[in-house]
């Protein structure tokens, strides 16, 4: 049985990318960040929880690290600083952790010899599409310093399998939602506040943006793994369609059956020169190289979100009408 490290674990695409592990027969050691409660994020009531072994730590710290990784056959690397307007007010942090954090990945891996490295990247890394669609071979432009600190990161990893020889593969989601995604998304933004009232503050509402299902991108996650044939290789996992944020708030709207009326406030918009107005993903490489492909339309998976908010009073974990950097 392979027994695999979840870096982020606790979180949005962590937690359900353990769960679909475990369900699958993976042994999983779920790293996320020390706290004092021993609070295990959204892990805490997963019903697999017996099942996952928990370490809290510090992606930043090697020691912690390393410790983690002992007994591995891979790792999955999703602990990150992921909240662009945040990157404004506190690069160094995105540097210590996105930076630094990868390279402890990297060096414990090369040193506890581990058989594959699945790091994951961000689309954000393209910066504006200047054609049609994004693929791998895209030149990578920098409009944020998280963008900056994921590219810095992808590179890092990918010197490491150049340098070393250590069998990395680097996942590149486009913009994922889902059950358990963070307030600072634009899916729960909108969402959020629809079942609240009928104006939506947001920001700029003619960015478009190719979304993808969270269980869609794990499925891709186990097909990159079983492949032998993406070692060193940067894979897109995105639906290769795109949709406007106002044409994702009428759709929203027309599910929920209300009108809603988008509202763009300043602080909510990114600036100028940082904005990334179209995000459009080539899938063609992981569809060729692997078996996968989308399982969900995002109408599919807007009601699937609206459906857990509502459930056990979801949405008392969002503050719909506060602004979150």
């Amino acid at each position: 049985m392979m027994k695999i490290l979840v870096t982020g674990s606790s979180g949005f695409i962590g937690s359900h990318l353990t769960e679909y592990l475990v369900k699958r027969g993976y042994k999983i050691v779920a790293f996320d960040r020390y706290n004092s409660n021993n609070h295990y994020g959204w892990l805490e009531k997963s019903k697999y929880k017996k099942k996952i072994q928990f370490i809290l730590g510090d992606i930043r710290d090697y020691d912690s690290v390393n410790k983690a990784m002992k007994g591995c056959h891979c790792v999955m690397h999703l602990a990150a600083l992921i909240g662009i307007p945040y990157s404004y007010i506190s690069p160094t942090a995105y540097i210590k952790t996105n930076v630094e954090g990868t390279l402890n990945i990297l060096e414990s891996a090369k040193n506890l010899k581990l058989k594959q490295v699945i790091v994951t990247s961000t689309s954000e890394v393209y910066g504006t599409a200047i054609k049609k669609k994004l693929s791998e071979n895209d030149e990578l432009k920098a409009q944020s310093p998280y963008a900056a600190s994921k590219i810095a990161a992808d590179q890092l990893s990918l010197s490491y399998y150049r340098s070393f020889g250590l069998p990395v593969k680097i996942i590149r989601p486009f913009n994922t939602f889902g059950p358990r995604q963070s307030a600072r998304a634009v899916i729960p933004t909108i969402i959020t506040q629809a079942l609240l009232q009928n104006k939506i503050k947001i920001g700029n509402i003619n960015a478009t943006r190719d979304f993808l299902y969270v269980e869609d991108l794990c499925s891709a996650y186990e097909k990159i793994l079983k492949s032998n044939k993406l070692l060193g290789e940067v894979i897109n996992v995105g639906v290769d369609s795109e949709i406007s944020i106002k044409n994702l708030i009428l759709k929203v709207s027309k599910i929920l059956k209300i009108k809603l009326i988008p509202v763009v406030e300043k602080q909510r918009v990114r600036p100028h020169k940082s904005e990334v107005f179209r995000l459009k993903c080539d899938n063609k490489k992981i569809k060729k190289m692997t078996s996968w492909k989308p399982k969900y339309k995002i109408e599919e998976g807007l009601k699937k979100l609206i459906e857990w908010l509502k459930k056990d009073n979801n949405i008392k974990n969002y503050k719909p009408n506060s602004y979150n950097i």
